[in-house]
């Protein structure tokens, strides 16, 4: 498995096959919106969207942004996980 980053989304590859995504846009210089996370059914349950999320949030930290977690599955990643706290847009 390999998270590709492209502009403003994250692409999951098994062997060059898309198996998932995370996108974010930008609202200003300082702030990214994650808006969606998804992964291929067949392929649910290895934690691989956390990955994509906890990859958006190194990206974040690496730009200097804070994150806005509109995306339901990111908003509870960020509920669950103290660490990310320091990107959170409050």
């Amino acid at each position: 498995m390999e998270i590709k980053e492209e502009k403003s989304r994250l692409v999951l590859l098994n062997a060059e096959e898309e198996i998932g995504e995370m996108t974010w846009s930008d609202a200003g210089p300082d702030i990214m919106i994650i808006d969606h996370t998804f992964v291929d059914p067949a392929y649910r349950g290895q934690k691989l969207a956390e990955k994509l999320v906890s990859t958006g949030v190194e990206i974040a930290r690496r730009d200097g942004k804070k994150v806005i977690p509109l995306c339901p599955y990111a908003k509870k990643e960020f509920e669950r996980k103290p660490e990310y706290q320091d990107v959170l847009r409050k």
